[in-house]
């Protein structure tokens, strides 16, 4: 393997997978009590206010991308036979990072996410479509799930059909840490890399020639210092924007429902009324109910920019969506209120040089999923005896919903 795995499991050491699904208790001790928290276990320092996850997310010069530890469990996580410039381009550092980067950012431009709209507008509305009014429905299966899958297949101009495969590879490449099954995992993972690169690969080989509007195709076009990709690096290219574009993206538009059922019921009947709220209530969302995320840097130099010494080579943590509840940043911020001003400000997809290249195409998605679904229901209902303990599955970026059951009304 080509780094430790951080065991970030043990730092909270949560009871139950529904408090570690939505921790809100523990951010609240974290936050008021342990803001700079070193854990001996893990050897790992960690940081919950706003101001020092953003410090050690944005500062690469004292905290770096590139470190022997990591706290992400995606992937087959071993080092290419043969490495590329996108290799290392989760784990460099600028100037390094900025080649690899503005290439992959081809995929990602204004101009395509106009073009792209109306495409992922129609997959919603088939979807949409297909529940039925008056009925209950496991919004996870019927939507959350298979949206983002659809959208990407159709992105990258491979056949939608294919997008259920695209998902299990997601799952299984998501798969979490666990040290009791770390070769089982490992061999799994390792098995899903070699089919996607073997079923993506001919692919990327055959749009070369038959150049078309879609991320593939802005890959091999893409041009920085006169250099563009491998096919073999666009394969990579996809198998990342695969991960992020898919997992985080179900994980977000299923906790949306289940805020709006369980947070506060009254917000899907105001977004009913004011569909303008939309844009702002994903970004609450993103802010309040995103996965419990978080990303690991390794101290380049000697410091005390967090208010204590650290020492070269220490590793630190960044709760993210803990510092999306920071009450110095954000009033009243164990509440869901949608019409918050400046809840933008939330750090779900990070900051600095690894800010989220697919955070545009999530956000549209989750835009364009909640207007249409709230255009053909009026309301929506939980459904009595729902117990969320016995609905949540492991991922590698925390507890995932795998059936939220609604009572959804015509």
């Amino acid at each position: 393997m080509n780094k430790e795995i951080i065991p970030i499991n043990e730092i909270p050491n949560f009871k139950s997978r529904a408090e570690e699904f939505f921790p809100i208790d523990w951010y609240k001790e974290m936050l008021h009590n342990h803001p700079v928290y070193f854990h001996e276990g893990t050897n790992t320092w960690n940081v919950f206010k706003y101001k020092d996850v953003k410090q050690v997310l944005s500062n690469y010069e004292f905290f770096s991308s590139n470190g022997p530890r990591t706290a992400l469990f995606v992937g087959a996580n071993k080092k290419p036979e043969k490495p590329t410039s996108l290799s290392n381009i989760v784990m460099a550092d600028p100037p390094d990072h900025r080649k690899s980067r503005s290439l992959l950012s081809a995929a990602f431009t204004p101009r395509s996410l106009k073009n792209w709209e109306p495409r992922i507008q129609q997959i919603i509305t088939d979807l949409v479509e297909d529940i039925q009014a008056d009925t209950t429905v496991n919004i996870v299966e019927a939507f959350a799930a298979p949206l983002p899958g659809m959208v990407i297949a159709d992105l990258f101009g491979v056949p939608i059909k294919d997008q259920q495969q695209f998902k299990a590879w997601v799952d299984i490449l998501f798969q979490p840490y666990d040290k009791t099954r770390i070769e089982d995992i490992m061999q799994l993972k390792q098995q899903a890399q070699k089919e996607y690169f073997e079923y993506l690969y001919p692919i990327v080989i055959h749009k070369r020639s038959n150049l078309s509007d879609d991320i593939i195709c802005d890959l091999i076009r893409a041009e920085v210092d006169g250099e563009r990709f491998t096919d073999e690096e666009i394969v990579q290219a996809t198998m990342l924007l695969l991960g992020a574009g898919v997992e985080t993206t179900s994980h977000a538009i299923a906790n949306t429902f289940y805020s709006m059922l369980y947070d506060d019921t009254s917000v899907y009947g105001e977004l009913r009324n004011n569909i303008e709220l939309v844009p702002n209530t994903v970004e609450e969302m993103l802010r309040y109910r995103f996965q419990s995320s978080r990303r690991e840097r390794t101290v380049k130099q000697d410091n005390d920019l967090l208010g204590i010494p650290l020492k070269k080579g220490d590793t630190v943590i960044a709760w993210m969506s803990a510092c999306n509840m920071d009450g110095d940043i954000f009033e009243n911020s164990f509440e869901v209120d949608i019409h918050r001003s400046n809840n933008k400000k939330h750090l779900a997809f990070g900051s600095g040089p690894h800010f989220c290249l697919g955070a545009p195409l999530a956000r549209l998605e989750m835009k364009l999923g909640l207007e249409t679904f709230i255009k053909k229901f009026s309301r929506i209902e939980s459904v009595e005896g729902y117990e969320l303990e016995k609905n949540l599955t492991d991922s590698a970026t925390g507890q995932s919903l795998t059936n939220l059951p609604i009572k959804v009304f015509k």
